[in-house]
């Protein structure tokens, strides 16, 4: 008989003969009959198995403990009157592997900063068990949306010798002996005996690959690891985490938004009608009100301001800044909050300076502000940022010029102004990011399976 899983065996809800492959979390031995309490990975709810003393392994089962894996044979008992809606009585019970009672993941409640230390068990939790079928199926959703509408998936390279975030941003590879490294007269390493020739990055955007292809295709997406080697301890920075950046030929500023907001939403509501379990535990026992916040977007038109404009609302409103908005510089953590509070939902902050923004961006008539948007959400504060990139070529030479980014290293991606040209558009996303406001987890290391983060690198 094959075996059936937990989750499937609650949807068909029918006594039937079953064989469950599963882990032990909980056993309670009596001295006639006992209850396991198990669970296979396929849904957040456990199974109850009922085995008595009928068994010829009675008393070996009575002392499983916790984490032990097991198989076993039995008939589904409809129980309609009970909590759980259906139990198993077993008529067999193996042990397929043992667990020790120093086994860490003991049915009570641990804390995170624990847990990250077992990143390898934690999964096993019902907190971690939910988040990561979350992000499972937060992923699906980000394909389904994209492909649906004729966006082609594009891998863009993990190594890189392409300058997109700036190199200070990105860790350096080389497969020299950097005990002896070769040396340039000047006493510089000579990259020329590197394996790639040059000196080359782990790639921190896949923006300027993507934009080449968006240039063939009309529409693309990229979705994978991203690297940065920013030395940040905050709880929504990681050094590896994974990033969906589209990149759309003949879209301007306006239509990134439309797609942005389209985007946002479906991911949303595709992810609270495949997760409702996950979600409804979420909302228990991580952040009390998350399906009302999730469900607030989905009914949210998302407001459209300038930076401009959103300063002056800072400046007009009588808070007291710990950090004071400017004209010419970003906006803080406790300025994002404000804004979301103020519109009451999500806000597309657009045509920012020119100085705080990358080479890329479109410059405005204005000559003083770019072409780009960040979206703030309520709760989690900058979640996508984008921009009309600049398709006029002298201008962004200009550009490139004044910030002092080297066109030698991209002379490939300038070719796509050169050659057929556009108005084009593209934003990126830290998935980490949107599963935190999908769960309501607020620290990034707790939305990565094996998080890589300064001092971290375990495992």
């Amino acid at each position: 008989m094959k075996r059936i899983k937990i989750k499937q065996l609650f949807a068909e809800a029918k006594e039937q003969d079953v064989v469950i492959c599963a882990w032990v979390r909980t056993n309670r031995a009596q001295a006639q009959f006992g209850f396991l309490n198990v669970n296979d990975g396929s849904t957040l709810n456990n199974l109850q198995v009922v085995y008595d003393s009928a068994l010829k392994n009675f008393e070996a089962i009575s002392k499983f403990r916790v984490g032990v894996s097991v198989l076993i044979k039995g008939k589904v008992v409809l129980t309609p009157e009970m909590k759980q809606p259906l139990e198993v009585h077993a008529s067999e019970v193996e042990m397929l592997g043992d667990c020790p009672e120093d086994y860490p993941i003991q049915p009570k409640r641990h804390t995170r900063e624990f847990l990250r230390e077992m990143a390898h068990l934690r999964p096993r939790t019902n907190l971690f068990n939910a988040v990561f079928r979350i992000r499972s199926v937060a992923a699906m959703a980000i394909h389904a949306y994209f492909q649906e509408r004729g966006y082609v998936y594009v891998h863009t390279p993990l190594i890189t010798c392409a300058d997109c975030e700036g190199s200070d941003q990105m860790f350096k590879i080389t497969t020299l002996n950097m005990q002896n490294p070769p040396l340039n007269e000047d006493k510089t390493v000579d990259f020329s005996k590197d394996l790639f020739g040059k000196q080359s990055f782990i790639t921190g955007s896949g923006q300027l690959h993507g934009e080449t292809y968006a240039m063939a295709f009309g529409d693309i997406y990229t979705f994978g690891p991203t690297f940065r080697s920013e030395n940040s301890n905050t709880q929504t920075h990681a050094n590896e985490f994974w990033m969906i950046e589209p990149e759309m030929a003949f879209c301007d500023l306006e239509g990134l938004m439309d797609i942005e907001e389209e985007m946002l939403k479906y991911v949303i509501k595709y992810v609270m009608d495949n997760c409702p379990s996950e979600i409804d535990f979420c909302d228990q026992f991580v952040e009390k009100g998350l399906k009302d916040k999730l469900s607030n977007i989905l009914s949210s038109s998302f407001t459209r301001i300038s930076h401009h404009d959103i300063v002056d609302l800072l400046l007009k409103s009588d808070r007291k800044w710990e950090f004071k908005p400017s004209y010419e510089d970003d906006i803080a953590k406790e300025h994002e909050k404000f804004i979301t509070e103020h519109f009451n939902g999500p806000v597309f902050i657009t045509n920012w300076p020119k100085d705080i923004k990358a080479w890329y961006m479109k410059l405005n008539p204005d000559g003083k502000t770019v072409a780009a948007v960040d979206l703030v959400v309520p709760q989690a504060g900058e979640l996508m940022g984008g921009s009309q990139r600049e398709e006029n070529l002298d201008v962004l030479l200009e550009r490139m010029e004044q910030l002092g980014v080297e066109k030698d290293g991209v002379d490939w991606y300038l070719d796509t102004r050169r050659f057929g040209g556009c108005v084009h558009s593209g934003f990126g996303m830290g998935f980490e990011r949107l599963i935190m406001y999908l769960t309501g987890v607020e620290n990034i290391r707790d939305v990565i399976p094996f998080p890589r983060t300064p001092k971290n690198c375990k495992y």
